[in-house]
């Protein structure tokens, strides 16, 4: 397994992170404790999870098997989504924030998380006092760093202003989907991302189990059975890359599960990618992308069975102009 830095956060962490959003619902706590096994067995070191997966269900589980692997676990989990009833068990505010935080901290059994993201862009609180109040949980010692999930580039940045205006604990990391068929990170997200030195975990690397073929041969999954995913991969457009790919990838003996989680992880831009799924047998298969380096001709290859996301203007790139002799 490779280590690499997490941004500027002086950790170091698994190009590989365990996504744990099937714990409790798709994989049982058996099933669960299998899959942990075989990560931390494996050198892997990142651990994702969040407050509201399976409605707690999924921290709990977590919290179960760490016991004294805590020390070697970089432990992510996230806040704005409820995991229960309640007029303000949602969002970004400061309330919300310390109860979510607590509650996490009882699920997994211990005392910090190191990476708290703030699972969505709350329009109805002011940035200034979500970023606040995780700098006080993080002078008490109960989160070590902050990260964005779902945030776009102007978000980002706002977040990352304040923190700088304020004084206070600055972003280290984000995640965003990312995968041959979701590209649209690649506009202004990536750039941003290098330029401020943040750390990039894409999730749903795979397109929901779109990319690895497996709806073409009609077998079931997300898709077949969560609305959210339905929609999020309804365009038609997404499908035909697929046929490509997979057929790109069968054709040169490639597992297209590897190979979609390798052409994630080819990308300079990319720290970590998170992966996840319902069977060890699952994992065990994809997470071989770790032995699998795509050349940037490989990796142009296969960029090509996409689109190719537009440029955030109309004005070209710097080097463009350069090479133009202006």
């Amino acid at each position: 397994m490779n280590y690499v830095p997490l941004g500027k956060s002086g950790l170091k962490v698994s190009e590989i992170c365990l996504g744990t959003m099937t714990f409790g619902n798709e994989a049982d706590k058996k099933t669960s404790f299998k899959l942990m096994d075989f990560a931390y067995d494996n050198g892997i070191n990142f651990f994702d999870t969040a407050h509201n997966y399976n409605k707690g269900e999924t921290e709990k589980i977590v919290g179960e098997w760490l016991g004294d692997k805590r020390k070697d676990i970089i432990l992510a989990s996230k806040v704005f989504f409820p995991s229960q009833k309640g007029i303000n068990n949602e969002g970004l505010s400061k309330k919300n924030i310390i109860q979510s935080v607590e509650e996490s901290l009882r699920r997994l059994k211990t005392d910090y998380l190191d990476i708290l993201y703030l699972h969505h862009w709350d329009e109805h609180t002011a940035i200034e006092y979500s970023l606040e109040i995780i700098h006080t949980l993080i002078m008490h010692g109960k989160v070590l760093y902050i990260g964005l999930s779902n945030f776009s580039a102007w978000q980002m940045m706002k977040a990352i202003a304040v923190s700088r205006e304020y004084h206070l604990a600055p972003p280290v990391c984000i995640q965003p989907m990312y995968s041959l068929i979701k590209r649209q990170v690649e506009v202004e997200i990536l750039p941003l991302a290098k330029q401020e030195n943040l750390a990039v975990v894409p999730y749903n690397v795979l397109g929901a189990g779109m990319l690895t073929g497996k709806y073409l041969k009609g077998n079931t999954g997300r898709l077949n059975e969560n609305k959210m995913y339905q929609q999020r991969y309804s365009n038609p457009m997404y499908e035909e890359i697929t046929r490509k790919f997979v057929q790109y990838a069968e054709q040169r003996g490639y597992s297209p599960a590897v190979l979609s989680a390798s052409w994630v992880k080819s990308n300079p831009a990319i720290t970590s990618i998170l992966l996840g799924a319902r069977t060890l047998e699952q994992f065990k298969e994809v997470v071989q992308c770790t032995n699998f380096k795509l050349s940037p001709e490989q990796w142009e290859e296969i960029s090509n069975l996409s689109y190719q996301p537009p440029l955030p203007t109309d004005r070209e790139p710097l080097e463009v102009y350069r090479l133009r002799g202006w």
